[in-house]
């Protein structure tokens, strides 16, 4: 049977994402829109649209425009939302690019998107310019200044651009995140106009958020959490985000404290932090008025735990890169224990087992979604789209669950062997590819394994070749040399055979059943 959101529908606006985005700018031009957490430094509503009309026309200036991909590497600025929109102002594509990726990692993102120029800070321009480089980009701006790249400042001196390129919602990309989606290696993420618009309007009944609220933005607007939630949804509604680069947690709880932040949408790990660490108490958290985890599982105990110490409810909600993000939320006053919350506005969803049958209340089995917010397809891959979104639009997300008879769902368990370390995606198959790139190896898994700081964290078994001698320590590195920190492999066990299927496909369950047992 197919489940409807018990929230109210809302309509969703045929329009350009920036136009939507910028609902306020004219009226709000006063009013802060983004704050440096470190130095200060901030836009407000004028200045932002301003900014992002002056980029836009730079870009123009160089020939870049509608269709055209441009890549951002960099943490959490100010000006992340001025390069993402002035793209998005002239019909472009944004493919963001965690910045913590070796040069290898960054050129197969680069080389697969399509991207033509890349935008990046100082910190990260040594590995910016080798990835672009092997793929022929046509330019890298830096944010600052650089060797070998264009100042932004430059690029912003062009003639301001006016309005918002003519798009069709419906079918036009604006952002490009990666995902590995079930499995297999990361996938570019299609994702329109209106499935972005679409996931804003979506959230009016269940993510609330008025003028005078404050959002710390410390996850990455790389990642379509930080992306949609905390840049685009901060701003359709009119909020200030004060960013962070990267996560401490004193410098976290400072910013919180000194700006009076209202909400906080986070991961489990910084939640963990918030329940345990001592160093909690000595910061004014009074403003807090809601903690939001996703990204990955909350536990119903350390969400009470959390919500006891900090002195404001924590609730959890739920979506994929490929849901743009939010499929399910906790609207305020429902809040259950080890809820992800109702399913959003204009969402439908089926709970299904492993033949295809519906289940009903209280069953588990694979949670299947449908809406405006489903991704248009992965890029150049429609084998991996078809097998995620069905032929009536269904998309299979991989995770087992079911729905109470308050229309409130939870997660249980996962069919997909994705690995989540801290909210992040760390694919099995892309490192037990690097694990067979070494001479020793004959034979590799990777599975998930539980770890309380980071949730979960990569586990290898390896089969060595006859007469090859390598160690656990000396296979991790070699892993460790070619992918991000929180890809590497923390865990390593020699082992004499992978179990397979018939077919010759890894049996992850096993292996995961056997670390259980142990």
């Amino acid at each position: 049977m197919t489940f409807a959101s018990p929230l109210p529908p809302v309509e969703i606006p045929e329009e350009h994402l920036t136009a939507v985005v910028l609902r306020h700018a004219e009226r709000l031009a006063d009013q802060v829109a983004v704050i440096d957490g470190v130095s200060g430094r901030s836009y407000t509503y004028g200045e932002l649209s301003g900014a992002i009309a002056r980029f836009a026309g730079g870009l123009v200036a160089r020939g870049f425009g509608a269709g055209d991909v441009f890549a951002i590497m960099a943490p959490n600025l100010p000006e992340y939302a001025v390069a993402f929109h002035g793209v998005a102002a002239v019909g472009g594509i944004n493919t963001t690019i965690n910045p913590t990726y070796t040069a290898e990692e960054v050129e197969y993102q680069l080389r697969d998107s399509g991207a033509r120029f890349l935008l990046t800070i100082p910190m990260f321009l040594e590995t910016a310019r080798k990835a672009a480089t092997a793929v022929g980009l046509e330019e890298v701006f830096v944010l600052g200044e650089g060797d070998g790249a264009t100042p932004v400042a430059q690029l912003m001196a062009a003639e301001p651009y006016e309005g918002f390129a003519q798009v069709d919602p419906a079918e036009d990309i604006v952002a490009l995140p990666y995902s590995s989606g079930t499995t297999g290696l990361p996938k570019g993420v299609m994702l329109t106009h209106r499935n972005l618009v679409a996931n804003l309007a979506q959230g009016e009944h269940a993510l609330e958020m008025d003028e005078q609220e404050v959002i710390v933005a410390v996850l990455p607007f790389f990642h379509i959490y930080g992306m949609e939630v905390l840049m685009n949804g901060v701003l359709y509604n009119g909020c200030t985000a004060v960013t962070l680069p990267r996560f401490d947690l004193e410098e976290f709880l400072g910013v919180i404290q000194e700006h009076k932040v209202t909400r906080a949408y986070l991961v489990p790990p910084i939640i963990l932090g918030l329940a345990k660490h001592p160093v909690v108490d000595k910061y004014d958290l009074s403003s807090l008025r809601q903690v939001f985890s996703g990204a990955a599982p909350l536990s119903a105990e350390l969400a009470a735990e959390a919500s006891a110490r900090i002195g404001c409810e924590v609730v959890q909600g739920y979506g994929l890169t490929e849901t743009s993000p939010v499929t399910h939320a906790t609207p305020p006053g429902q809040f259950k224990p080890g809820s992800i919350g109702v399913a959003l506005s204009n969402t439908e969803c089926r709970v299904v087992d492993p033949d295809g049958r519906d289940l009903g209340i209280d069953e588990d089995g694979e949670i299947w979604i449908r809406g405006p917010q489903v991704m248009k397809g992965y890029l150049n891959n429609p084998g991996a789209t078809a097998a995620t979104i069905d032929e009536d639009g269904w998309l299979h997300t991989g995770d087992i669950g079911h729905v109470d008879d308050d229309d409130h769902w939870y997660i249980v368990d996962r069919l997909k062997e994705l690995i989540k370390y801290k909210g992040f995606q760390v694919p099995p198959a892309e490192l037990e590819g690097l694990l067979l790139t070494h001479p020793a190896v004959a034979d590799s898994a990777v599975i998930p394994v539980p770890d309380e700081e980071a949730g979960e964290v990569p586990k290898a078994f390896v089969v060595l070749k006859p007469g090859a001698t390598a160690t656990p320590e000396e296979l991790m590195e070699h892993v460790a040399g070619h992918v991000a920190h929180y890809k590497q492999i923390r865990h390593l066990d020699l082992v004499d055979d992978i179990p397979k299927s018939a077919s010759g496909k890894i049996l992850r369950r096993i292996l995961r059943d056997r670390e259980r047992a142990v």
